[in-house]
């Protein structure tokens, strides 16, 4: 029995021990404690999707054809026309190239509007009883009996938003929660592998400017090369077979860059259209507004205003804030079977008292586990002096440090020395 009773003091001890090296450790940034599937770079300057490596092969497809364009096209210009204008055209190549970079970065490593994820879900006080809510079909409910979706008023028309299990918050209209960044973000449109992020209220405006300076490079690129192409057809005088055969590599640019405006084009035009009806891909292919009143058109003008003009606004969230310590890291359990959910911390102040009675419960459901602990022990064959002693001395040492963590060593040491008496005299 007595190495029963060291099996729980020296589980209790280390229970402790860890809870002390926690807290001596340094305090993580938001950043190294992000919940999401983001990748972080820069000391959480720069936050990317999962699959931020598809980057490399995107800014491979731009480069590469750039770099091969401005080492040749410009120079055969210069030798046909006997000028200054290959210099210029591999100028403005190589810097409309470090452009289209730019705004790629600005697309792929900035928030794009991601919701802070809630600590725990709202409590139903806190959904507010002006707001209309209404249940899942078929009667489920959310987390804590909370219904799945309510609905708010949005210019005049009521558009349901839903509860979010994963970030335990009813999301704002036009969120959404991407499934590759496991993130709620506002005005989601979409996730792009090429950009290696979600597009959203954030960084829309950059990825619209990426795919049309993207187009506009392309239609460069392709334009010179045919006036190259020409340039050889009318300097030798041969058909546009031999022409290609004198420069390849300008023929070979040109069918490259031909299909690659078929893409960054199309998408750019119909981004185009998205803004004009005040759209997002994903409310484009989910809700189809054309079949019904879209809430959030404003007319054409007011549209493109809303979109490209308006003040981007801050991020919420400060990746390289401190991170605020989860109280799911005191959890304990004893030896005994039942794991100990640890007392509910929040910072919340109209909650405080309400926590405060959760840690108070936990904290005397520990004491008094243990204690019955030590007096089924005190009831065997050893005699009591040999077990409770030393064991009541130890364990109590740990019960005096949960209560001093949670601020009630007070009245545990009062319950203590109680106790202690009543052991003294049976």
């Amino acid at each position: 029995m007595e190495g029963r009773m060291q099996g729980k003091v020296q589980q209790l001890s280390d229970s402790n021990r860890r809870i002390m090296e926690a807290d001596a450790a340094p305090p993580q940034r938001v950043y190294q404690a992000w919940k999401g599937s983001n990748i972080f770079f820069l000391g959480g300057r720069l936050i990317f999707g999962p699959d931020v490596r598809s980057l490399i092969a995107t800014v491979c497809l731009i480069v590469i054809p750039v770099i091969v364009f401005a080492a040749v096209v410009p120079q055969q210009l210069a030798h046909g026309y006997q000028n200054q204008i290959g210099g210029w055209v591999a100028s403005v190549s190589i810097i409309f190239t470090a452009y289209i970079l730019v705004l790629l970065l600005l697309t792929s490593g900035r928030d794009p509007g991601i919701v802070p994820r809630n600590a725990h879900p709202p409590e139903p006080e806190d959904i507010g009883e002006s707001s209309h809510l209404s249940d899942w079909p078929g009667g489920q409910h959310g987390s804590a009996g909370l219904p799945l979706t309510k609905d708010v008023v949005v210019n005049g028309a009521i558009v349901k938003v839903k509860y979010c299990h994963t970030c335990m918050l009813y999301r704002p209209p036009r969120c959404s929660h991407c499934s590759i960044c496991n993130n709620c973000v506002e005005r989601f449109d979409h996730h792009c592998p090429w950009v290696g992020q979600c597009i959203g209220k954030r960084n829309y405006r950059f990825f619209l400017m990426f795919v049309s300076s993207a187009t506009v490079l392309c239609i460069f690129v392709f334009a010179f090369c045919w006036v190259n192409i020409g340039k050889i057809m009318d300097t030798h005088d041969c058909k546009l077979g031999r022409a290609i055969l004198k420069s390849p590599i300008s023929a070979i640019l040109m069918l490259y860059t031909f299909v690659a405006v078929w893409f960054v084009g199309g998408l750019t035009s119909f981004h185009l259209y998205l803004i004009s009806t005040n759209q997002t891909t994903y409310e484009n292919f989910r809700y189809r507004y054309d079949m019904r009143t879209n809430p959030y058109n404003r007319g054409l003008v007011q549209n493109f205003v809303e979109t490209l003009c308006s003040r981007i606004p801050s991020s919420r969230n400060n990746f390289r804030a401190k991170a605020k310590e989860d109280s799911a890291a005191f959890t304990s359990s004893l030896s005994m079977g039942r794991v100990l959910s640890p007392p509910k911390m929040s910072v919340d102040l109209e909650m405080g008292t309400k926590r405060q009675a959760v840690a108070v419960e936990d904290m005397e459901d520990i004491h008094s586990q243990i204690g019955s602990s030590m007096r089924l022990e005190q009831c065997g064959t050893e005699p009591p002096h040999l077990v409770g002693r030393k064991g009541c001395s130890e364990i109590a040492s740990d019960i005096g440090t949960f209560a001093e963590e949670f601020g009630m060593e007070g009245r545990f040491t009062e319950r203590k020395k109680i106790e202690m008496h009543t052991n003294d005299n049976p």
